[in-house]
């Protein structure tokens, strides 16, 4: 066989195995997204594109996206883990009655009116009819609490819907981040 072709066969066996290799990657490990909507800021922005991890163990305050039916997908954060109980008093959040910060809030929360409530008041069970977050569902808000349609509207979702975990943000590069569960 010539130099020639041999280096074809090469070039030709490393191009399979690269498209391999991201295939995989892409539908097991990690995807790229970009962010439609204000539902998130001010820790997302319309247009933002994100890295996503499909083999993450989601917790509370992870920013996931999910599917929210079949033609779309939502980006929120998760707030209710099966079994909690979850409660908004007069802008504070309550989990199992224990008082929980929301350090990523505080830069919008600044810009609204201090005669109402960013969030608004409720509990699980005014919300849903149920006290706790069932078996194998999450509550979800997203960080823009005022213009978010979230599971104060559609309740819980289901975890297999979950697409992965928001693990950066990789453009517009002024934008780029890295952590999203203590901002």
């Amino acid at each position: 066989m010539s130099k020639t072709k041999k280096e074809i066969i090469e070039w030709l066996t490393s191009l399979v195995i690269g498209i391999v290799v991201v295939l995989f990657v892409r539908s097991f490990l990690a995807t790229n997204y970009e962010i439609v909507g204000e539902s998130m800021m001010p820790t997302l922005h319309d247009h933002n594109h994100v890295l996503i991890s499909k083999v993450s163990k989601i917790k509370r305050m992870d920013v996931i996206i999910f599917h929210s039916d079949e033609k779309e997908d939502y980006v929120k954060r998760v707030i209710g883990l099966p079994g909690d109980t979850i409660t908004y008093e007069n802008d504070q959040l309550f989990i199992n009655n224990n008082k929980v910060d929301e350090p990523f809030l505080s830069s919008y929360e600044a810009y609204i009116n201090t005669e109402t409530n960013f969030t608004g008041d409720f509990n699980l069970l005014e919300l849903t009819g149920s006290k706790t977050v069932p078996p194998g569902k999450l509550f979800v808000l997203g960080d823009n609490r005022i213009s978010s349609l979230d599971s104060r509207y559609f309740h819980f979702i289901d975890q297999k819907e979950v697409i992965g975990e928001l693990k950066l943000i990789y453009w517009p590069i002024s934008d780029f981040k890295v952590n999203f569960r203590s901002e």
